[in-house]
């Protein structure tokens, strides 16, 4: 056996992205162990991940194999050795990957992607089901599998084509990191700040300081920039920019109120510009006196202008934007470059007077150090220059515009911000280097020999400026904001720089904003937005944002009153970088083994540490607007935690949760049981909880924020039907549970019997010290018509529930729990108006697409309105037989019954029957109910058994007990008569009860009667009711005195009787609970486990 091992398999284009050797399974063993013969290796698989041309299967074959493939190719023959395609929605083999058929396909990463994913179409493996599982024998196989033969999918190269196709038919354009992130963020960064304020800084603060400005602006960008390169590299990155980084790291809420406010920071951010470059136009129509109204309407008609023509370019597409950015940046680079170029030319007298000299060591000396005036500081200076390094977020914005946002992200984002700040500091330090602080700009004031100078680098080049000290000046780094216009070498390339600027940003905040804005809106956090989320076009452009972002700015150019809102629009940005470095944090601290960046370079803490630094700048540079700033932030986060909306993106706050509850899980164990700390935790078996409501409301009103619910359900019946039941009824029936604000987990187990699954619960429920301690469950109605075997499994549910040490609670209503005939009546009734309502439509579709003209065309509509009028007709008659067929199923009563728990009570009481000292239980539940906000109105009353001779004297004792475990308490009562024989009635019903369960083995023949015991272990013998008699008299006679006493009770909570085990019969112990329990208000059955849950200490 030779392996086929040549380069040329993996250079080969036309590979496809699995190419498997096909491996010999014949029965023929003399012709493999021939093929063996030799030292060639043996013949391994080998896969290509090249590209495929011809999106057709390229397999390497062995000597001798090729008729067989070339038969299946044919004639879809499954021969041996032959190929196998399996795919999961054709029932197919998969390919001989392994030597062997198998379903199991190899990795891929269709199989990841999700549902709706736009770069290719899920692909579902083979569930486990699928695998585990016998496979299902005589699959056919079809031909035009073979297209998919890779291990049962689509190869690479047929992913490229359909991505190919789709991108042609669609018209996508997709950017790289230089074009998309690159050049965006060095326009968005190299603001007008570079040309008319960097100049005023370096001169406040000094070469030396001024550098630290930039360097510090500088750090808090960079370590953003790393925070925001390790999440862009956690994953694909979709559109929506910071929004979409900051919502799917730290989730929806954080991600929501961000995202709304940074895409109005956006939109302002646009007039901001705008204006910047309308007072640029304004200033030289001022020099040429051509002004055309005012100087402020002049502003509001040029940013007017502006703003629609920059609209023109974003609507027009992406391509055309991106093609303005590029003309920009090279407007920009050309201005930056007739700066540094103006440095090295000789410099003339005019601009000697006006403080320019070229490169001067004096004057770098001189400039070095700060000079403060005019109330200025370091941090002030810090607030002015800050802005200017911002923007690095304008390649992220349109991070569904990339081709690759996971690496064009880091990578352009973090390119620009070097490139820019190499930048800063060039024409920072040259322009300190050549140009002095002060200068009057008169050729004159030169130096005279014998004249007194004041010492300045100005004086030892021959100009006098001294007189700058005790009058203003216009020319210097501290007083002309035309600087660089003056040092360069043609200054109307300066002038274009500064348009350039401003343009390219607008251009990039005005694309950002409805980018920003529409991923928001798709979310659908806020409802009431989501008429934003369509796009239109190739791109998915979202032309109504662009509406509203132009409307935005619009508002604000015509208020020009930004120098109030500037400070809030770059604290908003602010926000959304520290949140940024913050989402990183939170996502390493959470330890989640999701979060895996491609991008190492970061670390957690510093992070945290960006956070901060962001946090505090934003507060150096305006107080006011920092807090206004997170007002608006926790308004909105606060708003969209209230509305919770739906969605599940993973977030690292979702980590945490679990981080956090599993750390308190584990803390709890440390932490020994006291009694002080009781709470009832409960396992309710109410099956599905919409199924018997009334036994969860009952239960969850005296757990709820007190302990823990668990409502189990136990499948029964053929193993595989059960567990597939419940595996997809699991979520379903725990949303449910959320959805009905019932503080309360489901679980739910396959058992072969009732009881085994019960007893599985009882010993598996729970977590460390949340475990559950009692449990509760409906009274089982039907008993006397249940088969023997149902009886017996329940009770020995009771049964085992005491060899667990669990406290008991049996609650019985008098319509009993089960609604599911309700409901299903419910859901019968719905589908059929939901198929009425279907047909009315249809008709009236089909009714106005017939809407020709001529006779045909009104026959047609008169038919059309005839069909609709019977089928209607005939829906509603079918409704309303169904509704008289189930007049009787649907029963209101039991309706009203299942929803009493939920209502408020009115005022009433609840009747403690504490019968039995159980450690307490029986008093602490009905106390529990007291302090809720529904049960508050009813008061206890309290019996209990006694003697005629010391009614009194018991009374004071409970009195005293409830006192000492400060239980308040409406009335004590005393109950002497309990063992009283009850009436022969009562008597008679209950002996009627279990006539059709006993034995009656007496009046029978020892031999018959032994047999009967056989044949018949489960009933009532004569024996076992004369040795209990006394014991049923009591729960006869106790039903009774429940009638005297507490028939007009709320509730009545009742010590429940212990039937010991293999003593009592089932059907003699269910008897009990029948007679006691009967004609009453909903009754509580409790006995705890016999240890204190009640303390009177301290």
């Amino acid at each position: 056996m030779s392996m086929n091992n040549s380069p040329n398999v993996f250079l080969d284009p036309n590979a496809n992205r699995f190419q498997v050797n096909i491996i010999n399974e014949s029965h023929d063993n003399n012709e493999t162990s021939q093929e063996d013969v030799g030292s060639d290796p043996p013949h391994y698989e080998e896969t290509s991940f090249t590209d495929e041309a011809h999106n057709r299967l390229r397999i390497s074959y062995r000597q001798g194999k090729r008729d067989l493939y070339d038969n299946f190719l044919q004639n879809g023959e499954k021969t041996e050795a032959s190929l196998h395609p399996y795919d999961t929605h054709t029932k197919m083999y998969y390919l001989q990957t392994f030597g062997h058929n198998t379903v199991d396909p190899v990795p891929k990463i269709d199989y990841y992607r999700n549902t709706g994913s736009v770069s290719g179409n899920k692909l579902s493996r083979p569930s486990l089901l699928e695998i585990h599982e016998q496979l299902a024998k005589n699959i056919a196989v079809s031909t035009g599998s073979v297209e998919r033969v890779a291990n049962g999918e689509s190869t690479a190269g047929d992913e490229t084509a359909v991505s190919k196709e789709e991108e042609n038919k669609t018209g996508f354009v997709k950017f790289g990191w230089v074009k998309g992130v690159l050049v965006r963020c060095m326009l968005n960064i190299w603001g007008v700040m570079l040309f008319i304020r960097l100049s005023w800084i370096v001169g406040q603060a000094g070469i030396g300081l001024g550098i630290i400005v930039v360097g510090l602006s500088v750090v808090v960008t960079t370590l953003t920039g790393i925070s925001m390169s390790a999440i862009c590299t956690n994953g694909v990155v979709r559109g929506g920019g910071a929004y979409y980084l900051i919502s799917r790291s730290l989730g929806p809420e954080f991600g929501g109120s961000i995202g709304l406010i940074f895409a109005f920071a956006n939109a302002v951010a646009v007039a901001m510009y705008v204006v910047g470059f309308a007072e640029t136009v304004v200033e030289l129509l001022k020099e040429s006196d051509t002004l055309m109204v005012d100087e402020s309407n002049d502003i509001r008609i040029i940013g007017t202008i502006t703003v629609v023509c920059l609209l023109s370019i974003s609507v027009a597409g992406m391509e055309w934007e991106a093609k303005a950015q590029v003309i920009l940046l090279v407007v920009l680079l050309v201005a930056i470059a007739n700066f540094f170029i103006g440095t090295v030319i000789p410099t003339n007298n005019e601009k000697k007077a006006r403080g320019f000299f070229n490169y001067q060591a004096s004057i770098f000396a001189e400039n070095f150090g700060p000079d403060f005036r005019s109330g200025e500081g370091f941090f002030s200076v810090f607030a002015i220059f800050f802005p200017a390094a911002t923007g690095i977020l304008a390649g992220a914005n349109i991070s569904g515009d990339l081709k690759d946002p996971q690496g064009a992200i880091p990578k352009g984002t973090m390119l620009a911000i070097l490139i820019t700040t190499v930048a800063y500091i060039g024409v920072a330090v040259c322009v300190a280097s050549c140009v002095v602080r002060d200068a009057t700009g008169n050729i004159n004031d030169t130096v005279v020999p014998g004249m007194s100078c004041n010492g300045s680098s100005a004086c030892s080049l021959g100009y006098d400026f001294s007189r700058c000290a005790s009058q203003p000046c216009d020319y210097g780094l501290m007083n002309n904001f035309q600087v660089m216009s003056m040092v360069s070498g043609f200054g109307p390339l300066i002038t274009a720089g500064i348009f350039s600027a401003t343009l390219s940003s607008a251009l990039a905040s005005l694309v950002s904003a409805p980018k920003v804005f529409q991923a928001l809106c798709k979310d659908n956090i806020y409802k009431g937005l989501h008429f934003f989320a369509k796009g239109y076009g190739k791109n998915n452009e979202p032309i109504r944002g662009y509406v509203l972002t132009f409307i935005i700015a619009m508002a604000f150019i015509l208020i020009a009153e930004l120098n109030t809102i500037a400070p809030i629009i770059s604290n908003f940005f602010l926000a959304s970088y520290a949140l940024i470095n913050f989402s990183c944090f939170h996502a390493s601290y959470a330890k989640s083994p999701g979060w895996r960046p491609a991008f190492r370079y970061y670390n957690m803490w510093v992070s945290l540490f960006g956070a901060l630094l962001c946090c505090a700048v934003m507060f150096v540079i305006n107080w006011w607007a920092a807090l206004i700033t997170y007002a608006i932030e926790l308004f909105l986060y606060i708003y969209v935690t209230y509305k919770k909306p739906e969605v599940n993106w993973g977030s690292s706050t979702q980590a945490l949760y679990y981080i956090n509850a599993l750390d308190s899980a584990l803390a709890l164990t440390t932490v020994e049981d006291h009694v002080k700390n009781f709470r009832p935790q409960c396992i309710a078996l109410t099956g599905a909880p919409m199924i018997r409501p009334a036994l969860l409301d009952i239960t969850h009103t005296f757990t709820k924020n007190n302990g823990l619910c668990i409502c189990c359900e136990v499948y029964t019946g053929p193993r595989k039907l059960c567990v597939k039941e419940m595996n997809s009824g699991m979520a379903k029936k725990q949303d449910w549970l959320t959805k009905n604000k019932r503080k309360a987990f489901y679980a739910a187990v396959a058992a072969d019997s009732f009881r085994d699954g019960v007893k599985s619960l009882l010993q598996a429920s729970g977590l460390g010290r949340m475990k559950p301690n009692t449990l509760v469950i409906g009274f089982k109605k039907d008993w006397r018509n249940a088969t023997a075997t149902q009886v017996e499994n329940y009770v020995g549910v009771i049964h085992d529930a005491f060899d667990f040490e669990l406290g008991m609670i049996i609650v019985r209503i008098s319509q009993g729990f089960d609604i599911s005939q309700v409901l299903q009546v419910q859901e019968e009734l719905e589908k059929l108006e939901q198929e009425r309502l279907a047909l009315e439509a249809t008709i009236k579709e089909n009714y106005f697409e017939e809407g020709k003209s001529g006779i045909c065309g009104f026959f047609r509509k008169a038919s059309a309105l005839n069909i609709s009028k019977h089928e209607t007709t005939k829906k509603e008659s079918t409704i309303n037989t169904m509704q008289s067929m189930h007049v009787g199923e649907f029963n209101q009563k039991l309706l009203e019954a299942s929803t009493q728990f939920k209502k408020k009570q009115g005022k009433g009481t609840i009747d403690i029957w504490w019968l039995f000292d159980d450690g307490g239980l029986t008093i602490l539940i009905p106390y529990i109910l007291t302090i809720r906000k529904k049960w508050k109105n009813c008061k206890l009353r309290i019996f209990t058994g006694g003697k005629v001779n010391r009614i009194e004297e018991e009374k004071l004792v409970m009195a005293s007990l409830l006192s000492k475990f400060r239980i308040k308490f409406a009335d004590i009562n005393i109950i002497c008569d309990i063992n009283v024989k009850p009436n022969k009635e009562s008597w008679k019903f209950f002996e009627e009860m279990i006539e059709p369960h006993r034995l009656h083995e007496s009046c029978k023949e020892i031999t018959t009667a032994e047999k009967l015991k056989r044949e018949a272990p489960w009933k009532i013998t004569d024996a076992e009711l004369e040795a209990f008699k006394e014991k049923s008299y009591r729960q006869v006679r106790l039903n009774e005195l429940l009638q005297e006493h507490s028939r007009a009770a709320n509730l009545i909570v009742l010590s429940l009787p212990v039937a010991r085990k293999g003593v009592v019969s089932d059907y003699l112990y269910m008897a009990w609970l029948e007679i006691l329990s009967k004609n009453l208000p909903p009754i509580l059955m409790v006995r705890g486990n016999h240890k204190n849950v009640l303390t009177f200490y301290s």
